[in-house]
């Protein structure tokens, strides 16, 4: 089974041979059949077929007392087997809106089996679990259903003479299950929605982020390359006639040049650095993408844009190591003022342990103490990790961080 619905051509790169088996229509997934959903989980398009195990019942219904093995029992399997098999794969395959014939056909297979097979009481089940029905009211849809066919194999069971225990059993086993099933399915669903919609919402704000940059560089660069041209071909001109003046235009460029280079570099950092809101933002949606539940308390301070550039490069740089490594069920973040110092700490609870510092935990560090500030982590096994930035929202020297002016007073 597979997700993947055409049979075109694919690209291969120069020297590689591919052999193609073109794949029958019906084993090709629908866009919104199961085995897409669980594709776009993140899962195997065979996932589902693992429940096939439970048939394991066809077989061994005979030695249980329901029936017994003879030529008959054998002749039909080896009829109604592949049948089923092939009735189970379209109710994943098939379309949404067309799945639930399928299911029909295996609880009519069942049902229809009942004078000469009990083993087909198993059919009747997987047809009954496998109703899949829509997403919205599914319990009002669904019961009916699952009523109506149990009312049914019930009324044909009497009439041959199938045992009172089997009558009451199998409709309680039937409905418990397909509700069961359903809610576990339409949770799925909802996930992959979910996963779907923080993909796009990230996808966009890319999309976004780069048309904003393209705009700012178009409009910090456009006038500014311009002139340097315009003042290099007129230095070029008054060479041989006024070297003074051409002098003067060289000196005119290499100063629009560092001014330019300034404005170049601040803007960078603006492009690698949110703020904090968007930063917080950010990170609640990559962490519970991710099932980590996050909260976060975060002081109503004015705090200075190069501290607080730095705080947010901090928050992304955790998260991230959290979102990775961390293992953990849920993170807090907290941002408060302690005296002159602004403080921030990441917590989570996930394995913890010895930390091995990298180039994410070194450029934190480093830009923390280029406003003078430092960083303090602790990581306990088992307990989880506590990450403290700690920054002076007092006047600071000179920062080496570049495009980032000197700290101001919070």
């Amino acid at each position: 089974m597979s997700a993947a619905g055409g049979n075109g051509p694919s690209m291969m790169r120069p020297g590689e041979t591919l052999t193609m088996r073109k794949r029958p229509g019906w084993m090709v997934a629908a866009p919104d059949s199961a085995v897409a959903n669980v594709v776009r989980r993140g899962k195997s398009p065979w996932t589902d077929a693992v429940h096939l195990m439970w048939s394991i019942w066809v077989f061994a219904l005979p030695a249980l007392g329901g029936g017994r093995y003879d030529a008959r029992w054998l002749w039909l399997t080896l009829a109604t087997y592949p049948l089923f098999l092939l009735l189970y794969a379209r109710t994943l395959l098939a379309p949404r809106r067309r799945s639930p014939l399928y299911a029909y056909a295996m609880a009519a297979l069942g049902i229809g089996l009942l004078p000469w097979y009990p083993s087909g009481i198993s059919y009747f089940v997987f047809g009954c679990v496998m109703l899949r029905t829509d997403s919205g009211r599914f319990l009002l849809s669904l019961l009916p259903r699952l009523v109506a066919l149990n009312t049914l194999f019930i009324a044909v069971a009497l009439h041959f003479g199938y045992p009172l225990q089997v009558l009451f059993w199998m409709p309680a086993m039937t409905i418990i299950l397909g509700i069961v099933i359903n809610v576990e399915r339409v949770g799925h669903e909802k996930d992959a929605a979910l996963k779907l919609s923080h993909d796009e919402v990230r996808r966009l704000a890319a999309l976004a982020e780069r048309e904003r940059i393209g705009r700012d560089l178009h409009d910090l660069l456009g006038h500014t390359l311009s002139l340097v041209a315009l003042k290099s071909e007129l230095a070029g001109r008054l060479l041989d006639t006024d070297v003074a003046a051409a002098r003067r235009e060289l000196d005119d460029v290499s100063g629009v040049a560092r001014d330019a280079l300034a404005q170049v570099r601040s803007a960078v950092t603006g492009i690698r650095a949110a703020g904090l809101a968007a930063e917080l933002a950010s990170s609640k949606l990559l962490l519970e993408s991710g099932g980590i539940a996050f909260d976060y308390d975060v002081a109503p301070e004015p705090w200075p844009r190069e501290i607080e550039i730095v705080l947010a490069l901090t928050l992304r740089e955790a998260v991230t190591n959290i979102q990775r490594h961390a293992q953990a069920r849920s993170a807090s973040v907290a941002l408060a003022r302690d005296g002159d110092d602004a403080v921030l700490r990441v917590r989570d609870d996930g394995c913890g342990g010895a930390i091995a510092p990298g180039n994410g935990l070194s450029g934190m560090r480093e830009r923390l103490e280029a406003l003078g500030g430092r960083l303090r982590v602790e990581s306990t096994p088992g307990a989880g990790t506590c990450i403290e930035a700690r920054v002076r929202c007092a006047p600071a020297s000179t920062s080496s961080l570049p495009g980032v002016p000197a700290a101001r007073v919070c």
